[in-house]
């Protein structure tokens, strides 16, 4: 066994076949070092981008246990976690390919996390002050999917993949989560008052409704100004559109099939200025096709106030996030770290973002694992928001993390600036 100097050294990598939270296959990775243990599993998403990395070999979680196991484990042997860099260049020459072919993304996070996650525990520290880059970590606005539909819900279900609310100023991150909550039963009330049956829960957690665009907004609209009453939360409304599922590539239109609309792009950007204007949105993700770099820029010019959020547009990837601030598409992104693979590889796309002026929006998926960590990621980075749902065990594993966390920092704890 190799020892640099008394550091925390990989002894043996274990994998092992989990589910995540929709029931599928995932994968779950022990990093066991000289001194420490650390354990994590991977997310998957429904609607993923086409320029994300590679899930799994062939998209086969046993194939990549049984790479882990004969090919990565023996090789990553002897590696310091003191460092999370030191165990991603690792897995970057054990891959040897732009989009983690061989191992697969999700493996590679999970190894990446798990090893980060028993560097911080050699240390005695909590994960996201191991992964973090300076002493200061602002807590994360918390933004809630409440209605949702498109790839995250089956049966009768919105266009539109995701109605957001965004706590946008509030005193503690436990009181900008409570709203949330409060918004997401008051929704379900105003539904049903208006006699409308509600169909169940989505992906992740967020109520599913046979309701139009508009009917939908106009009632996250009265939820947001009544928990904000109560509470004295800001709240604002955010979409996640996911475009590019609605993206008819062949006939160049948006299709709407609940809302019986066509759209080519310019009809599509017209309606998002509208919805924007009509419903005072702060946040809206994917609103355009993920090829569609330059109507970002359009709608982001006509916009001003309002984070226009690239997910498929950029997926993490740092060179589709150049080729964005050069068009100037957007003014925000997605962190998926899964995405990517590695968390080194997820934290240099966010640093550039940030030079750039981007906002930063690390966020779970619609599979989720029912670990923590993403709070800690969040954190790390210093995003002013943080996606996370609402309800769902897996959703609020990372919520009451972030509670406790505000708890440790106590006087220091204070809330980013989501301001553009």
């Amino acid at each position: 066994m190799i020892r640099m100097n008394g550091s925390a050294v990989i002894e043996n990598v274990k994998a092992r076949r989990i589910f995540d939270s929709r029931g599928n296959e995932a994968i779950e990775v022990d990093v066991i070092t000289s001194k420490s243990m650390g354990r994590s599993s991977a997310p998957s998403g429904a609607s993923k981008g086409r320029w994300e990395v590679k899930s799994y070999p062939n998209g086969s979680v046993v194939q990549a246990i049984k790479i882990v196991e004969g090919i990565a484990a023996p090789r990553l042997k002897g590696v310091s976690v003191d460092e999370p860099e030191m165990v991603d260049a690792k897995l970057h020459q054990i891959d040897e390919s732009r989009d983690f072919a061989k191992l697969g993304g999700n493996t590679a996070y999970a190894i990446s996390l798990a090893s980060a996650m028993a560097g911080a525990a050699s240390k005695g520290i909590q994960l996201f002050k191991h992964l973090a880059e300076t002493s200061t970590c602002a807590l994360p606005y918390p933004l809630g999917n409440v209605i949702g539909g498109g790839l995250h819900a089956k049966g009768e279900r919105t266009d539109i993949q995701e109605f957001l609310v965004l706590p946008e100023r509030s005193r503690n991150f436990a009181e900008a989560a409570a709203a949330n909550i409060k918004v997401h039963r008051e929704v379900a009330s105003l539904v049903e008052d208006k006699g409308v049956k509600l169909a169940g829960k989505g992906d992740e957690g967020a109520w599913v409704v046979p309701l139009e665009t508009e009917q939908v907004l106009e009632i996250l609209s009265k939820a947001c100004g009544r928990i904000a009453d109560q509470t004295g939360v800001k709240l604002g409304i955010g979409l996640d559109v996911a475009s590019s599922t609605i993206w008819n590539e062949k006939d160049g239109v948006y299709f709407y099939q609940r809302d019986k609309k066509r759209l080519d792009t310019g009809d599509q950007i017209d309606f998002m200025v509208n919805l924007v204007r009509d419903y005072k949105l702060v946040y809206v993700e994917d609103p355009l096709n993920e090829e569609s770099f330059q109507s970002f820029s359009e709608l982001t010019a006509k916009v001003r106030g309002t984070l226009i959020c690239g997910d498929d547009l950029f997926t993490t990837n740092i060179e589709r996030l150049k080729k964005g601030i050069k068009e100037k598409a957007g003014n925000a992104i997605i962190i998926k770290p899964n995405q990517v693979g590695t968390i080194t590889d997820a934290f240099v796309t966010a640093k550039l973002a940030k030079e750039a002026k981007y906002t930063c929006v690390v966020s779970h998926r619609s599979g989720e694992s029912c670990g923590h960590e993403l709070a800690h990621v969040a954190l790390a980075l210093s995003a002013p928001i943080v996606k996370l749902g609402v309800l769902g065990g897996e959703r609020i594993a990372k919520i009451n993390e972030l509670i406790r966390i505000e708890e440790v920092l106590g006087e220091q704890a204070r809330m980013a600036d989501t301001r553009i």
